[in-house]
């Protein structure tokens, strides 16, 4: 009885963390990072003193999220470097990439958080940076990718794209989408044909309300 006790309580408690990652996971993809361990709780519909039991704190939230996110990446470079068409790989990994940030906007602070701690850091560096290099790496050597590209470049280009994302989510949630072709145009080794841009630019004014200083977050928190 004791031990058919004891793997309820190990099973209830599984579930319990497996409910606050959900929860976290989706609270993180629509606020980012500035939600509390008592907000997880909250929106998992479980108590704060069974959230406390399962993490000591939102940084340990964080940390096996992190775990997730880069599974989910290296995931997506795999499926890349699958590709039997090497620009086409090279292309999907970067769309696919931003449009994870585009729908989740937690997951490039958590990739990038520096209260992961330099550990995390490194293991994000060692696990992806050799999926990004070899998916360079064998478009240049098809010929489709200009010969001085480098694998920083690509992430440069995320990067870019990341902090346009950031400015006009909510005017044009896709407008990064006109950028990324533009930035692929412009690395092929072949530019005699251009790609029509699947977004149109926005107008001055809606440039300029996207300039505009960010407003406090608001979330709600409820189950």
């Amino acid at each position: 009885m004791t031990s058919v006790k004891s793997r309820s309580l190990r099973k209830d408690a599984e579930l319990n963390r497996q409910r606050l990652l959900a929860a976290a996971d989706d609270l993180f993809a629509k606020y980012g990072l500035d939600v509390t361990l008592n907000d997880i709780a909250h929106h998992a519909g479980v108590g704060v003193g069974t959230a406390y039991r399962r993490f000591a704190n939102k940084q340990q939230v964080i940390d096996a999220l992190f775990e997730q996110r880069l599974d989910e990446v290296a995931a997506t470079a795999d499926e890349a470097l699958a590709d039997p068409d090497a620009w086409r790989g090279f292309a999907m990994f970067l769309e696919r990439s931003l449009q994870m940030q585009m729908e989740d906007r937690g997951l490039t602070e958590i990739l990038n958080n520096p209260q992961l701690g330099q550990h995390r850091v490194n293991e994000a560096r060692d696990r992806l940076a050799p999926l990004v290099s070899s998916i360079v790496d064998r478009a240049k050597e098809a010929g489709v990718l200009r010969s001085d590209f480098d694998s920083t470049d690509a992430i440069f280009i995320q990067v870019a794209l990341a902090a346009v994302m950031d400015k006009t989510r909510g005017i044009s949630p896709v407008l990064y989408r006109r950028y990324l072709m533009m930035f692929l145009d412009g690395v092929r080794a072949d530019k005699a044909t251009l790609s029509e841009l699947p977004v149109p630019s926005l107008s001055v004014d809606q440039t300029h309300r996207s300039m505009a200083p960010d407003q406090p977050r608001r979330f709600d928190s409820s189950p």
